[in-house]
């Protein structure tokens, strides 16, 4: 399949009519493979405007969620972002080639150790990946310039907010564990300035500051 015309199609018929405009994100959505990241079946589907199931039964967001959280991000180059929730690593490659480093926490082992070989086949040597409880954060690398959560939150974890650099924005579908809206939050010395975007489904965050294992 010719997956370079159907990254392009993708960027042109689902991300730009969406109000998607940062040309450095569009860019990069044109360029990395997320084919590479659905499970085999699903590969003939990876530009799709759908989320896809990956080869671990996990799933693989929408485009264009994936696009909407990386620009609200609003990323230059030179930020550390911390992800929650590595999943396939689609989400961190994309926020790799947009960032200067990218730590991002899996709490399945197994999904960590997939996602760990698909990077180095595909030569990002600048994400850092992790097994734990996400809603814990990264402690030891912290301050992040940036953080993302892709799972649904009851709130902002307190560990991520105090993990956030001055003046750094943290991204987070926020609501209850079956539907959410997404957050972006500045922090400053007066606390997290909150902005409210689009409305999103999420599989529910799960860990000590987020649902717990039956959700």
């Amino acid at each position: 399949m010719d997956y370079e015309s159907l990254r392009k199609e993708m960027v042109l018929t689902q991300l730009i009519p969406r109000g998607i405009r940062d040309p450095r994100v569009l860019e990069v959505m044109s360029r990395v493979p997320r084919h590479l990241f659905v499970g085999e079946r699903a590969m003939s589907r990876a530009y799709d405007d759908a989320a896809l199931p990956t080869s671990d039964g996990q799933t693989i967001s929408q485009p264009y969620m994936v696009a909407v959280m990386t620009e609200l991000l609003t990323l230059r180059g030179n930020e550390k972002v911390l992800e929650i929730g590595t999943g396939s690593g689609y989400q961190a490659a994309v926020l790799s080639e947009l960032s200067k480093e990218v730590f991002t926490i899996e709490r399945i082992a197994a999904l960590a150790a997939k996602a760990v070989e698909k990077f180095d086949a595909m030569k990002y040597t600048n994400i850092h990946v992790m097994t734990g409880d996400g809603t814990l954060g990264w402690p030891g690398e912290a301050p992040f310039d940036r953080i993302i959560i892709t799972a649904g939150a009851p709130e902002i974890p307190k560990p991520l907010i105090d993990q956030l650099a001055p003046e750094g924005i943290i991204v987070v579908p926020v609501g209850d564990p079956y539907s959410q809206r997404l957050i972006r939050a500045t922090k400053s010395a007066g606390g997290l300035k909150k902005e409210f975007h689009t409305p999103c489904v999420f599989v529910p965050l799960v860990g000590k500051f987020g649902w717990g294992e039956d959700k």
